[in-house]
């Protein structure tokens, strides 16, 4: 179990090569230049990092000291895989909403349970906060309930890999968030919105295309039976 609070680097590498365990599977156990890709993504992340290779190659040092990450041999190219629920000494859903909390920042649990989805799928978010409560109340805390923001519904978590949290800074960044909200989204949130817009346009597109082929397989097979389809006894008239 680990003997010392992580560097921020360090914790976002180590969640990183949990999360692409599991969305990249193929591609995993990953070399250092997808490993700061993925330190350094856009979207998902909270807040965005701009990672040089040797940043992330002294986390991985620093994370192999304390038998939180393997260096796998057998390649051309050196890859890492993460030990992060033995080395944590904590079960692999807590590994996972550890994993979200580093590197989307802090949640409320029904969207832990949304963004673990890929990882692990809780039944219900009182399972989320099970696993929450358990990993506020183990020696040493994982976990911190953050006091509730003005206007939310529910309480946001935060993860104490990297030590103890300012929860008053916490309180004061949620207040004045609430504050500004009119003011636009933050840029992380705009990404991700652009991303899926982007993914939109292309599905709607695709499906287009298909319903033109479709249109005309039934306009040819109509012609050879001849009859009238809707569409061509619309442009009869």
């Amino acid at each position: 179990m680990t003997s010392r609070v992580l560097t921020p680097i360090e914790a976002r590498v180590l969640a990183v090569l949990l999360e692409k365990q599991h969305t990249v599977p193929d591609s995993y156990p990953l070399s250092l230049n997808a490993l700061t890709l993925g330190c350094n993504q856009k979207t998902a992340r909270d807040p965005v990092m701009s990672l040089s290779e040797a940043e992330v190659l002294a986390a991985l040092n620093g994370l192999k000291e304390l038998s939180l990450i393997n260096e796998v041999s057998g390649s051309r190219v050196v890859r890492f895989d993460h030990n992060t629920a033995r080395g944590l000494g904590v079960p692999s859903q807590s590994a996972a909403l550890l994993c979200m909390l580093v590197l989307r920042g802090p949640q409320t649990a029904a969207e832990l349970r949304l963004h673990t989805e890929r990882l692990h799928r809780f039944a219900d978010i009182s399972s989320v906060e099970g696993f929450l409560d358990e990993l506020a109340e183990r020696e040493p805390r994982r976990v911190v309930k953050l006091p509730r923001a003005p206007g939310a519904r529910e309480s946001r978590w935060a993860h104490l890999l990297c030590g103890e949290v300012d929860v008053a800074s916490f309180a004061a960044g949620s207040a004045s968030s609430a504050a500004s909200a009119s003011g636009g989204a933050p840029a992380h949130l705009e990404a991700e919105v652009a991303e899926l817009r982007a993914e939109f346009r292309a599905e709607q597109a695709r499906l287009q295309a298909e319903l033109q082929a479709l249109r005309a397989v039934v306009e040819r097979l109509a012609g050879e039976l001849g009859i009238d389809t809707p569409t061509q006894a619309d442009r009869a008239s």
